[in-house]
């Protein structure tokens, strides 16, 4: 039982891929848009997301960095573990090799890119609520442009964001301010 519903889910996730790709052979303007994006979901950017904010922030915005710097390295753990358990191959190496954007490693399972972005915004979002909206959905928007590039199936960018959610959720009840 549980093996056919891994497999309808795996061919469920594939035919969604296929439609929310870009074509491979596509260099075009949304193309660079859609890595642009992708970018703000890298370690350098989502540390910076953290850093800056603990180094110049007070108060609720100093508190948020401190929720996203152990949301950001329990869920990065979280997140390679379960890669090296998971081990699924990448769309490009399933289909014919080829995605728009570089990929950090050979597993898809789940996307760290989605979960380290969705770790910083929660965490944002949870020490200042007025901003959630929009944090949430720019996390959103970062885990698609994985599946846009080709780089994980919509699967791998659910589960890495549902890792950095709990993640979030269970620091943010261990940290008070």
């Amino acid at each position: 039982m549980r093996d056919w519903f891994l497999v309808r889910l795996d061919t469920h996730d594939r035919a969604l891929f296929s439609r929310l790709a870009l074509n491979p052979a596509s260099r075009s303007l949304r193309w660079r848009a859609w890595l642009g994006v992708t970018h703000l979901g890298g370690a350098t950017s989502t540390i910076a997301c953290v850093l800056v904010p603990f180094a110049v922030g007070r108060g609720l915005v100093r508190h948020g960095a401190v929720l996203a710097a152990g949301s950001l390295l329990v869920s990065h753990l979280v997140v390679q573990l379960v890669k090296r358990r998971a081990v699924r191959e990448r769309p490009a190496s399933a289909l014919d090799g080829r995605s728009l954007a570089r990929v950090p490693d050979e597993f898809s399972f789940p996307s760290g890119h989605s979960s380290a972005a969705m770790a910083v915004a929660a965490s944002y979002a949870m020490a200042m609520p007025a901003f959630a909206v929009p944090l949430i959905a720019l996390a959103a928007i970062i885990g698609l442009s994985r599946v846009r590039l080709g780089v994980h199936y919509p699967g791998d960018m659910l589960a890495g964001q549902a890792i950095a959610l709990l993640t979030v959720l269970s620091i943010a009840s261990v940290i008070r301010y």
